[in-house]
């Protein structure tokens, strides 16, 4: 089992904000992200926003602080990574050409 989380520095509504992921499972990161107090329907598709609080509440359940491009990378090789509505839009324009 491992959980990742990213630093938080992306700003909104006056908090920063970080990413919570798993590289094993949805369901493990699902479980994890209720143990910490997140409500499934604040789930992004393939992560959890937490913000600076919730992201030292996961760091203390025992997630693993990584920056964002090992994040992202382990969440690809698990074969979690969830592309965007846009990147979906721009692969199939550019399947068209």
């Amino acid at each position: 089992m491992t959980i990742l989380v990213d630093d938080a520095r992306w700003p909104w509504r006056e908090r920063r904000w970080a990413h919570l992921v798993s590289d094993e499972s949805y369901e493990e990161l699902h479980r994890f992200a209720a143990s910490i107090g997140k409500r499934r329907t604040a789930f992004q598709g393939d992560h959890y926003d937490v913000d600076e609080a919730e992201r030292e509440l996961a760091l203390a359940a025992g997630a693993v602080a990584v920056d964002s491009r090992e994040l992202v990378a382990r969440l690809r090789a698990a074969g979690l990574r969830q592309q965007s509505a846009r990147q979906a839009d721009d692969r199939l324009s550019d399947a068209g050409t």
